[in-house]
């Protein structure tokens, strides 16, 4: 999967500690904070045409997470209308 920009990115993290910017590119996100209070980061990948073969045979999407556990998080497709992310900087949300 490639990072990709969306509409909507509002920060970019940095390579993590220990880690250069060569090894780990900057990774383009969206800070969003939901109606209850909780913050949390999206950020958006495409599939190589390779992957996206894949995805179209049936394939199942993986995730990887560094470590021995993980946050809670949600897999999903832009536009699904499950996660409504912010209107761009100087535009409005309809």
């Amino acid at each position: 999967m490639l990072r990709t920009q969306h509409p909507s990115n509002n920060a970019v993290l940095g390579a993590p500690p220990g880690a250069s910017i060569e090894e780990c590119g900057a990774l383009p996100i969206t800070r969003v904070s939901f109606s209850g209070g909780e913050l949390a980061i999206v950020s958006f990948w495409r599939p190589t045409p390779a992957e996206l073969a894949l995805l179209q045979a049936g394939q199942p999407v993986r995730l990887c997470v560094m470590g021995t556990t993980h946050a809670p998080l949600s897999l999903g497709v832009d536009g699904d209308g499950v996660l409504v992310l912010p209107a761009p900087a100087g535009t409005r949300a309809l």
